[in-house]
């Protein structure tokens, strides 16, 4: 169900959507081609209010993939953008992660800090009692299946990454492969994007989404541990059901396609999980149609399901 109004005559698209509740108000944050825009609600499944865009820098472009943190009484917002002051990965990508801060939800923000080279894209903020963690996507050039995939790093504090990252999620099927032979004839590029880290009871979740944001495979997955353990980078997920089985939680149907990129968010006990996606069938908007949506997600003993519905939640 599409959760964000639409203004068609000055859409500028929601991919991307980060969901964030902070003192009994909702905010969601997406991506925008000359910034970062946010919307915000006094209810989870109320009236939202677009509050325009809240970051931008002045010649910069593709800013992608905003996620957020309320930590020591300030707001912390990741995101990654055209970075062209430093060399590019070994693909020619300069997409690299920033930090931006504010003591408000929507700003004003401060300077935007690089803290990764590119590429580095996807981030997920999250804090557990080891602190603060690091979920993003870089690339790999080595290995049977090269592209896109998820690691995991520890953050001295909210803008210092320590030690190496340690990789959690990896390409394991051609479902997940966004563009056959990219650099050469043979070798299929993949992807493994979009990572969302949450805990229930002893399990431990990673969502993330698989393959190219065009194909009727692209997918949101996710991979689990039962482990109490604190140290993120100590965690050892596993690929639901298995690493070599396609089992989407999302992934096109009747009425929308492109799902991906997913929040998730927990209200009175019920989990949701908020994602952007584009209607099947011809809506009137321009230039990126992908907007966000909202579904029931449950979540038990390792098991996510997802209940979606055109109409209702």
């Amino acid at each position: 169900m599409q959760l964000l109004k639409i203004d068609k005559e000055n859409y500028v698209g929601q991919a991307d959507p980060y969901i964030l509740k902070y003192n009994d108000k909702y905010y969601i944050y997406t991506t925008g081609d000359d910034g970062l825009y946010a919307h915000s609600c006094d209810t989870l499944l109320g009236d939202w209010k677009f509050e325009g865009r809240i970051f931008t820098i002045e010649g910069k472009d593709h800013f992608w993939a905003p996620s957020a943190i309320f930590h020591e009484g300030k707001f912390y917002i990741y995101f990654s953008f055209e970075y062209y002051d430093v060399e590019p990965d070994q693909g020619g990508h300069h997409q690299a992660m920033h930090v931006i801060e504010s003591e408000n939800p929507l700003g004003p923000f401060s300077e935007a800090k690089n803290i990764l080279m590119p590429f580095s894209i996807d981030s997920h903020i999250v804090k557990t009692d080891e602190g603060l963690f690091l979920f993003y996507s870089p690339n790999t050039f080595e290995g049977e299946r090269i592209g896109t995939y998820i690691v995991v790093q520890k953050m001295a504090d909210p803008y210092t990454p320590v030690g190496e990252p340690v990789p959690v999620v990896k390409a394991s099927i051609d479902e997940e492969i966004f563009r056959r032979d990219r650099y050469k004839e043979g070798q299929h590029w993949h992807t493994i994007e979009g990572a969302y880290w949450f805990r229930e009871g002893e399990w431990q979740y990673l969502m993330y989404s698989g393959g190219r944001y065009e194909d009727e495979t692209y997918f949101v997955g996710y991979a689990a541990a039962k482990t109490t353990e604190q140290d993120l980078t100590k965690v050892k997920f596993q690929k639901m059901p298995d690493d070599n089985t396609y089992a989407p939680l999302l992934r096109s149907n009747d009425w929308e396609e492109g799902t991906g990129h997913n929040s998730v968010i927990k209200e009175d006990g019920q989990y949701y999980i908020v994602y952007h996606a584009r209607n099947t069938e011809a809506d009137g908007l321009n230039g990126d149609r992908r907007n966000a949506r909202i579904a029931k997600m449950h979540v038990e003993d390792g098991k996510i399901w997802v209940e979606r519905y055109p109409d209702h939640i």
